[in-house]
């Protein structure tokens, strides 16, 4: 499980730069360019990633369970899981309400698809891999939200064709990840039908 932390640490910490150390990063970024700092990240976020691949791997092959988590967790996950692909694509999707209320639903997606696979999941490695991820969400998001507030940044209002697309291209990402993508990646398939 020592590659699972040693993973969460690495990648998290890549992605809490902005959020913990701003200036330095643009100091980074103004000594040696957007496209180091680019590489750098990328590089640092692979390496993350894999070790929490292996790590997830070896805690799933030796798991050491917590709870048994009742079946209606998983009904509820599903549902939790679309609503976080939804707010998934808002992140990307310009215009719609949900990024003009939320500011930062990729955040807000994280925290609800962490919180998902925490209650639909019992193992030690679960709780580490998705609490891990939902503490850094909500610090994530608070963070910048008050960053926001305190910038006097605001977000354009949203209209109904963006809103609608959003939720559109975030229910079809989650039926390919649903459906196909997540027992080819993960081993598991989470429809419990």
């Amino acid at each position: 499980m020592i590659y699972l932390v040693i993973g969460l640490f690495v990648f998290l910490g890549n992605h809490s730069t902005r959020l913990m150390m701003p200036a330095w990063r643009l100091r980074f970024i103004a000594t040696h360019g957007a496209s180091t700092w680019k590489a750098f990240y990328s590089l640092f976020s692979l390496a993350g990633l894999v070790l929490i691949a292996i790590g997830y791997g070896q805690a799933r092959a030796n798991p050491v369970f917590l709870w048994e988590p009742p079946v209606w967790t998983r009904h509820a996950a599903l549902l939790l899981t679309w609503l976080a692909f939804v707010l998934f694509a808002a992140a990307s999707i310009k215009g719609s309400h949900f990024k003009q209320r939320l500011g930062h639903p990729m955040y807000v997606g994280v925290k609800i698809w962490a919180f998902a696979h925490l209650i639909a999941n019992g193992r030690l490695g679960d709780v580490l891999l998705f609490g891990a991820l939902m503490v850094w969400a909500i610090a994530g998001f608070s963070i910048s939200r008050r960053r926001d507030r305190r910038e006097g940044i605001r977000y354009p209002a949203g209209d109904l064709p963006q809103t609608l697309l959003t939720v559109a291209a975030g229910s079809a990402a989650w039926a390919v990840f649903a459906f196909w993508l997540h027992k080819l990646l993960i081993g598991v398939y989470p429809l419990p039908f």
